[in-house]
């Protein structure tokens, strides 16, 4: 709406309307209802750097908590609401009362600056992201919740697929974390077949991982491996043989 080019302060003061003036701002203002391109680049050549000024006199006194980037906003706001709903505001101005279409703009200006500056007061003061950087928590995060949710439903789905057999000697095994010989008095079954077992769940676990839908590139960074014991203890002494 304004160009930035022409935004240096100016001294703008209360002048008495002439009708000459009157008649020009009303001819403007018809102009800019219109939409037409003249119209609007004689409002920018004349009211720019006065809407500017009015917005810097007042973020000038309270300078410890704005910024230049404040007062563009403040300007961007002021363009906004005189083009919203229509240009609803900018028809709300009547040149025959006898106000000229600058002095009603720096009002306007002004309003804006204070309305901007009550919303900062509002707004709570916020750390820095250097600070958000450095905070931690004991507890997991958000995304470390959902992935266990994830893993523990994949588990869930794989292991119902199991016999019952099965399902023993992986909570035996993998979850409680028994020794191979634990595992096999527990089952009635040598230690040989302990490890054979294993294997062979592990596989089945792996084929049944690969038969899930393709996930996306993120899923699938994610996706649970097959389950690994937790605290294996000793080999049997077949497999120390083999070593």
């Amino acid at each position: 709406m304004f160009s930035e080019t022409t935004r240096t302060p100016v001294s703008h003061r209360n002048v008495p309307a002439t009708p000459e003036s009157l008649d020009a701002d009303a001819l403007l203002l018809r102009g800019l209802l219109s939409n037409e391109p003249a119209a609007w680049r004689t409002f920018n050549t004349r009211y720019a750097r006065l809407v500017y000024s009015c917005i810097s006199r007042v973020m000038a006194r309270f300078s410890g908590v704005t910024s230049p980037d404040d007062v563009r906003e403040v300007y961007a706001t002021l363009c906004v609401q005189l083009l919203a709903n229509n240009k609803k505001k900018l028809r709300s101005f009547e040149a025959s009362r006898g106000t000229k279409l600058g002095s009603w703009l720096g009002m306007l200006a002004v309003h804006a600056a204070y309305d901007h500056l009550r919303a900062v007061r509002r707004t709570p003061l916020y750390g820095s992201l250097v600070e958000a950087e450095t905070m931690s928590g004991e507890e997991p995060s958000p995304f470390e919740q959902s992935l266990s949710r994830e893993r523990a439903a994949h588990v869930t789905r794989l292991m119902a697929s199991l016999s019952d057999k099965d399902k023993l000697f992986f909570k035996l095994y993998f979850a409680e974390g028994m020794t191979p010989e634990t595992v096999a008095e527990r089952m009635g079954i040598s230690v040989k077949t302990v490890y054979s077992k294993k294997h062979k769940i592990t596989a089945k676990l792996e084929a049944l991982l690969n038969e899930v839908e393709p996930a996306s590139s993120d899923e699938q960074a994610t996706r649970p491996q097959a389950p690994q014991r937790q605290a294996p203890q000793r080999q049997a002494p077949e497999e120390q043989r083999a070593a």
